[in-house]
């Protein structure tokens, strides 16, 4: 089997033109961006035409260190879709530069069914996350500066919330101090790092449904508190503008294509373990609009990114899939059921079946919002035919649900088309019912923290440290209960607790922080020891990623 790079360079790519032109985009509005990729403009959004469009969200068991392959079978499905006949296109995340040189890889995809050109979507694109970061960063030194120059009548704030972000797995950064070596420096004070995609500039990049929207946003991001308890925000500042402009270009669309050169939209890209974990509502909007099947993706299981995307993005942005897809693999079922990490590439049943449990919460959450659910099983060249048709037994015979076997990764579009074929007659015959939501917008945040905590996750309890209720105390105190709230946790465990696979009940939950997200409208609560920056593994990606004397990047994937 090729390399997923090895098949990326072997795809004759169109040019970006052709590409929009498929979907009905004029070639002279686009803004290229070399000769495959561009920018989208807004008015390609058509509200109307985007709810004749099936929306279909694809989101999986809980993440496990064997891969589940999420945007692997995304994209599969979108060429499956186009195979039989149907227009579709399929919406993504865009890669961050963190985990693809950290531990995770790439997120273009894998094997045939890609978004192209690989390595410029996993490396620096078209500049949206570093458009974020100077965004960000621009925040911090105007806020440091406000003070700074104010320094003789002001006192500074007496609790800043505001940090600095960089997409780079980078522990050392976590917490620092700033401002040393004198009175020219700044102002002494701790601070820290945070990754791009846990900013709060991504999250409301995200969630903007227009220019003014975006603006709007930015003027009510929280800063800080002054002495006397009033809140300091960007429009305090008055440079609310100056940040637009930095993001303008990053507010638009991008449009790509995938292996069988069929257009694909790539923006925004939030982690799901610590953010809301959706491309961004312009991106689904423009998908909707410019085709009869979008396919769309939440970051890691369903717990994590289909939770947020349901509850927070579908929320406010009007949203409704029409069929929600849950991908597993046996190897990925075998580690929830207790299987060596080093065998489960052999047969297991026992653990198979164990690890059913994982699959069968992560389904039941769905329905519960009101999903009609379909389980996509992702075939690895390891995979027996008796723990394949175990599957299919189970979710057909005891959950209830069609199970059907997606070959994408080695076959394109033609390995997807039973998946396809199955998704269009589930959404024909047997569509998802108006959204049930885990909360309503009236409970307080603690209610509805506990009710994503117990009714998503299983827990028995939750428990607030004493720095979250503080912060709990100023969400009130700020008139900000009516947000939904995003639960940052790790993605390998329905607890905070990455090495408790399967599906655990009865367990205490543990809510250490809570994050104000003024601007983009949620409250982040932060559970365990979850790292708004990650760190680097033992042997982080990095080591093999090298280019070569032609100009040819190896060992990205």
């Amino acid at each position: 089997m090729k390399s997923d790079i090895e098949i990326a360079r072997e795809t004759k790519l169109e040019r970006i033109e052709k590409i929009a032109e498929k979907v009905g985009i004029n070639p002279a509005d686009i803004l290229p961006y070399g000769h495959y990729i561009a920018k989208v403009p807004l008015n390609y959004i058509d509200e109307e035409k985007a709810k004749k469009s099936n929306l279909i969200l694809v989101t999986s068991i809980s993440a496990t260190k064997a891969g589940i392959g999420k945007t692997t079978v995304s994209i599969g499905l979108d060429l499956g879709l186009n195979k039989i006949g149907k227009k579709a296109i399929v919406v993504l995340r865009e890669p961050s530069l963190g985990p693809c040189f950290g531990v995770k890889g790439g997120a273009a995809g894998g094997g045939y069914a890609q978004v192209l050109p690989m390595e410029k979507i996993n490396l620096h694109f078209t500049g949206d996350f570093h458009a974020v970061t100077s965004a960000h960063n621009m925040i911090t030194a105007l806020l440091d500066n406000w003070f700074y120059q104010r320094r003789k009548e002001l006192p500074p704030l007496k609790q800043v919330l505001w940090k600095r972000v960089l997409d780079v797995n980078d522990r050392g950064l976590r917490r620092i101090v700033q401002g040393l070596g004198g009175q020219s420096n700044g102002i002494p004070q701790e601070s820290g790092f945070d990754i791009t995609p846990a900013s709060e500039i991504m999250a409301i990049l995200c969630l903007a449904t227009s220019r003014e929207d975006l603006r709007r946003r930015i003027e009510n991001i929280l800063l800080g508190y002054r002495y006397d308890g009033t809140p300091f925000t960007v429009k305090d500042m008055g440079c609310a503008g100056a940040i637009c402009v930095l993001l303008e270009d990053a507010l638009l669309p991008n449009l790509v294509q995938t292996t069988e050169n069929t257009p694909a939209i790539v923006h925004g890209g939030p982690f799901a373990n610590i953010a809301h974990g959706c491309n961004t509502i312009l991106a689904t909007k423009l998908g909707m609009s410019l085709a009869d099947y979008t396919v769309t993706e939440a970051g890691f299981g369903a717990d994590l990114g289909a939770e947020k995307f349901l509850d927070i993005k579908c929320r406010k942005a009007g949203l409704c899939p029409k069929l929600t897809v849950v991908v597993a693999t046996c190897n990925g079922l075998k580690l929830h059921g207790g299987a060596d990490a080093d065998h489960i590439k052999e047969p297991n049943m026992e653990a198979l079946k164990k690890g059913f449990s994982n699959l069968d919460r992560h389904v039941r959450n769905m329905q519960g919002f009101g999903q009609t659910v379909l389980v996509a099983f992702n075939r690895f060249a390891n995979d027996t035919d008796d723990e394949i048709q175990c599957l299919i037994d189970h979710c057909e015979k005891e959950l209830g649900v069609k199970c059907v076997v997606n070959d994408g990764f080695l076959h394109g579009g033609e390995g997807a088309a039973e998946l396809a074929k199955a998704v269009v007659a589930e959404i024909e015959n047997n569509p998802s019912k108006p959204l049930h939501f885990t909360y309503e917008d009236s409970e307080t945040p603690k209610e509805k923290i506990e009710a994503v905590a117990k009714k998503i996750y299983g827990a028995a309890s939750v428990t607030f440290s004493e720095k979250a209720n503080k912060m709990l105390k100023l969400v009130h105190d700020s008139g900000l209960d009516h947000f939904p709230v995003c639960v940052a946790k790790t993605q390998f465990s329905f607890t905070p607790d990455p090495k408790k696979v399967g599906a655990p009940t009865g367990f205490n939950f543990d809510i250490n922080d809570i994050v104000i997200n003024q601007g983009s409208e949620f409250i982040v609560a932060i559970a365990g020891e979850m790292m708004r920056m990650p760190g680097l593994p033992k042997t982080p990606a990095a080591e093999i990623i090298d280019i070569d004397e032609n100009g040819q990047i190896q060992g990205l994937s």
